[in-house]
């Protein structure tokens, strides 16, 4: 038995969202290193304290710990059903293309509109796998 080939787009997706794990970690090492942090201290905290560049990777990390887990779960539910047809393939690859572009946009230039638009094509490519979901399970109960 293969693997689904919706299994790609998920294993992308964290493996990026690893990358920018390490990309935050960087960009704030510098502002942090010898500093005297408080017990307790959280990032949210520190952000008043470095400058606005510096958080921009950390603001892209935690936008990928929200709305792709609805992504994680559509997509599972999609292998679930056995139903890893090439469109459904290709929006899930889709939406990774599109959040990875998110995440350099904002990490680097932080351009508001074009970050807008390459999180409203994802999110169409969301949309597109949980229609997909949706009908396949009303045509197969």
């Amino acid at each position: 038995m293969h693997p689904s080939p919706l299994l790609g787009p998920v294993v992308a997706l964290v493996a990026w969202s690893i990358v920018m794990f390490f990309w935050m970690a960087l960009s704030r090492a510098p502002q942090l290193r010898g500093r005297d942090i408080p017990h307790g201290t959280r990032g949210a905290d520190l952000e008043r304290e470095l400058p606005g560049k510096a958080n921009w990777p950390a603001h892209n990390y935690l936008h990928l710990m929200e709305q792709p887990t609805i992504f994680y779960a559509i997509v599972f539910a999609l292998i679930l059903m056995g139903f890893d047809h090439p469109i459904n393939t290709y929006l899930a690859w889709g939406y990774v293309g599109f959040r990875i572009l998110h995440s350099i946009f904002q990490a680097t230039v932080n351009v508001v509109p074009v970050r807008f638009l390459l999180f409203l094509l994802s999110t169409l490519c969301l949309i597109g796998l949980t229609v997909h979901a949706a009908i396949f399970l009303m045509h197969h109960e």
